[in-house]
């Protein structure tokens, strides 16, 4: 077995945390603690007191730990998903236990230097509570800060993603088309209906329909950047029987489509008839053993199944993957731009086949 292609959501969801981060959260606090005092040289001799080091250094980290577990565990999980009550509540969970854990510093400073808190901190730090008045609202601007220029960056990237899209977007259906659409499509489908009228006359009428839908849709329904699944779904079934008009009869075609959920959910057009295009134009064509493609198409909630299949010869595997302008390179590139972190795909090369997996989160329009 050879797999050639490997790619999905698990690239990109594991956040590794970078120890170069630390001395930026030190110096923010820092920084802070000088526009505090108003003075960069008492803002020194200060953080060189022994119990005001400590503190400091308990700010700097639990700080920072809320920061990042905000940044990559509850924005993914919630906040990115819509679900703003949860979140609202869980930050507010976080910055409470950031804050409080902050507070041991001030206890643990005084100790090492032999003092209790109020001779190392002030009358003040007689009252425990007292401290929340600074560890929580501190702790509140460092999360905010962190989120506002996560958003900024966020949004600087999605800008640049979208005009990438488009690009590849353009790029895409006009390569698309010049495969779909050349003389040897259009004749040879032509031809098959033609000695159908013939042969069956019903079947060839139904068939001319079907080309005829298959060109609109193509031509006209396919320039949003989102299409309904279920006419993307009967576009596919429309190819696969016109495909099928071409094909020998020793080409078995097994095709199974199941929905169970009836949202109005959209897909990017051609992500889907890219797998299925690749498998007719490559089935084998042996003449002493079966032939046959197989499509599996599931959507439940919002979740997307695509598995394809098929028969090969032993040709080279690069031929494969690149076809007629647009390959599975392709469909992976957009794929990345339209779903990331919430698509997954897996192309494998076998000695007698050839098969595609894809798994996708699609959207409600």
């Amino acid at each position: 077995m050879n797999t050639v292609l490997l790619s999905g959501a698990s690239r990109n969801w594991i956040v590794r945390y970078k120890l170069y981060h630390l001395p930026f959260w030190f110096l923010y606090n820092y920084i802070l603690w000088v526009l505090a005092m108003g003075n960069i040289i008492k803002a020194s001799q200060v953080m060189s007191y022994l119990p005001f080091t400590i503190k400091f250094s308990f700010y700097a980290l639990f700080q920072a730990a809320a920061v990042y577990f905000n940044l990559y565990f509850l924005m993914p999980r919630f906040f990115d998903r819509g679900r703003y009550t949860l979140y609202s509540v869980y930050l507010l969970l976080t910055l409470i236990a950031a804050a409080s854990l902050i507070i041991p510093g001030y206890y643990l400073g005084s100790a090492i230097a032999h003092m209790t808190p109020e001779q190392a901190f002030g009358a003040e730090a007689s009252c425990f509570y007292h401290f929340y008045s600074t560890t929580l609202p501190t702790t509140l601007a460092a999360t905010t800060f962190a989120m506002s220029f996560k958003l900024a960056k966020k949004w600087i990237a999605t800008e640049k993603r979208q005009q990438i899209l488009e690009k590849e977007k353009l790029e895409t259906e006009l390569n698309f088309l010049k495969y779909q659409f050349n003389p040897h499509f259009l004749f040879n489908t032509i031809n098959s209906i033609f000695f159908l009228i013939h042969k069956n006359p019903d079947r060839a009428s139904a068939s001319l329909a079907k080309f005829s839908d298959l060109l609109r849709h193509q031509l006209y329904e396919c320039n949003d950047k989102q299409i309904l699944l279920s006419k993307e779904i009967a576009n596919l079934e429309n190819s696969i029987e016109l495909e099928q008009l071409r094909l020998n009869d020793n080409v078995t075609v097994d095709l199974d489509i199941c929905q169970q959920s009836s949202q109005l959910l959209g897909i990017a057009p051609f992500i889907l008839m890219t797998f299925v295009e690749n498998a007719f134009k490559h089935v084998s064509r042996h003449t002493d053993q079966p032939n046959w493609i197989r499509i599996r198409l599931f959507v439940q909630q919002a979740q997307l199944d695509l598995e394809v299949s098929n028969s090969t010869m032993n040709e080279g595997v690069s031929d494969l993957i690149h076809y007629g302008g647009i390959g599975l390179k392709n469909v992976q590139r957009r794929l990345d731009l339209l779903y990331p972190d919430n698509y997954e795909l897996t192309i494998q090369r076998y000695a007698d086949r050839f098969e595609g997996r894809l798994r996708m989160q699609l959207y409600k329009l």
